[in-house]
């Protein structure tokens, strides 16, 4: 994982800069710690998802020719995809589950792909949509949750906090798909072997938290969550298995929980975050997590609705 994961450090860089990681004033007072914000936010697409995205197409492109490349998503990873083939020259067709988050639909259309909403609200119609697609001749399954070349892109998170704060001992990853949290966790660990990796999950999308747990995949009825960038519903056996090697510790926050996070980052930090974004946030405030010495919270996305925001500042 190291070699692919500075491969793909030294590709990232004819697209975009390191992420800046920034001291979080507010909540180091809070904490009585050091604590500090990976903002993913600055990455194009407004999250960090185009790391894998572009790593794994580009990856793909030099084994064998693509004429189509295609991903479901609940909007993040779809606009990583259309980044990605357009900075590729590729056309790209994305299924996203009906009534998707507005913001993350419109940077996927202004980016070119094609959307194709599924009708249903669960993200796994959209994936047999998209598989289905898929078996057309020389067209490629972007899948972020199970494509093996795509964690080394997120994985240059690692690199890039370990060159800014060496002293860092403890990274909190907001987890939906697994694929952020096992490249992350698998390259910090292997350069500072002690370093605390701690998963978040939202209450109402618990599946790799429960599989975490009971070192086993178990899917959830429904993931019905305000963060659609963690409502994973079914976990793959694989991913329960890295983590479960992986990650020292996974927690739950609510919905509300993440709302008090977008509020105080942008109060008090002055740092834009979707609910998924904030999800490490609000493990640290609300105590779901104890902060080491120095605490980097990963701030995965921006990619707020006007709604969202009204709820964060509309609370007591």
């Amino acid at each position: 994982m190291l070699t692919a994961t500075r491969a793909a450090h030294t590709q990232l860089r004819h697209y975009f800069p390191p992420s800046r990681l920034v001291v979080a004033s507010a909540l180091s007072a809070r904490t009585d710690k050091r604590v500090y914000l990976k903002l993913e936010s600055d990455l194009p697409t407004g999250s960090f998802k185009p790391r894998g995205a572009l790593h794994a197409l580009a990856r793909n492109l030099e084994r064998r020719q693509i004429t189509h490349v295609t991903a479901s998503s609940t909007g993040n990873h779809g606009a990583a995809v259309a980044f990605a083939a357009q900075q590729l020259g590729v056309p790209a067709t994305i299924f996203l589950p009906t009534n998707p988050n507005p913001v993350k639909r419109a940077r996927i259309a202004a980016l070119g792909a094609r959307i194709v909403e599924d009708g249903a609200v669960d993200l796994r119609a959209a994936f047999e949509r998209a598989a289905a697609f898929a078996k057309d001749p020389g067209v490629y399954f972007l899948n972020d949750a199970t494509d093996p070349d795509l964690p080394a892109g997120p994985a240059t998170i690692a690199l890039e906090i370990l060159d800014q704060l060496p002293s860092v001992d403890t990274i909190v990853v907001p987890m939906g798909d697994t694929a952020l949290i096992r490249g992350v966790a698998a390259v910090a660990k292997q350069l500072s072997p002690t370093i605390r990796i701690v998963g978040v999950q939202a209450t109402r999308a618990p599946s790799y938290y429960l599989s975490w747990k009971e070192g086993r995949a178990i899917p959830t009825e429904t993931c019905d969550t305000i963060a659609d960038g963690l409502a994973t519903r079914v976990p793959e056996a694989d991913n329960v298995r890295a983590i479960r090697e992986l990650v020292d510790d996974v927690v739950l926050v609510t919905d509300d929980e993440m709302l008090a996070a977008i509020r105080l980052l942008a109060l008090e930090e002055h740092v834009v975050a979707e609910p998924s974004g904030a999800a490490a946030t609000a493990a640290l405030v609300h105590a779901k997590v104890t902060g080491g010495a120095h605490t980097v919270l990963l701030v995965t996305g921006a990619n707020v609705t006007p709604d969202t925001l009204r709820a964060a500042f509309c609370r007591s």
